[in-house]
């Protein structure tokens, strides 16, 4: 962790999170009936939760609208969820209106073109391992895992690492 990623992580009061190839493997799954299902990895799920319970707000902002991310959401205590919206930048504007944050609060994963504005915008713009590479260029940083395999998780225990909370949610679990 460079020192200003640490810098810029101490800062984050709400962390984004895009759903397909950032919670997801970015595979769409549909059924006959033409229902829709997703694969969640657990290990991203808690470190949602750990990020939560350290004092961190949660957001989901996807383009496509599902009601398994709904359900997701809810089960992993994800505070805000916007779904079927395109212009991602207008919903971050509008959510840190409602809870009176600046940009330089917020960090956002991502990993396609859709993000990059906002992933530019935020204090702590970030993308996955297998996002699009014009993505990956543009992000402050990129994680080292992929998308759907723990690079949520390793996204949340950066920020709790820099801001000091990370040890004590392990230390927890002894």
């Amino acid at each position: 962790m460079t020192p200003e990623f640490k810098e810029r992580a101490r800062a984050i009061k709400l962390a984004i999170f895009d759903v397909d190839g950032v919670l997801t493997d970015g595979k769409l799954y549909f059924l006959v009936d033409g229902s829709e299902f997703k694969t969640f990895n657990t290990l991203d799920g808690h470190g949602i939760k750990m990020l939560i319970n350290s004092g961190v707000r949660t957001a989901i902002i996807s383009g496509r609208k599902t009601p398994v991310v709904e359900r997701r959401a809810q089960n992993l205590g994800i505070q805000h969820l916007y779904q079927g919206r395109e212009d991602k930048i207008a919903v971050l504007d509008e959510l840190l209106g409602e809870l009176g944050l600046d940009y330089e609060q917020v960090a956002y994963l991502g990993d396609d073109l859709p993000d990059l504005p906002v992933i530019r915008r935020v204090g702590l713009g970030v993308a996955v391992a297998n996002a699009d590479s014009f993505v990956r260029q543009h992000a402050f940083a990129v994680t080292q895992a992929r998308g759907g395999e723990g690079a949520a998780r390793e996204f949340c225990e950066s920020i709790m690492l820099a801001q000091g909370t990370l040890e004590a949610a392990q230390a927890a679990y002894l």
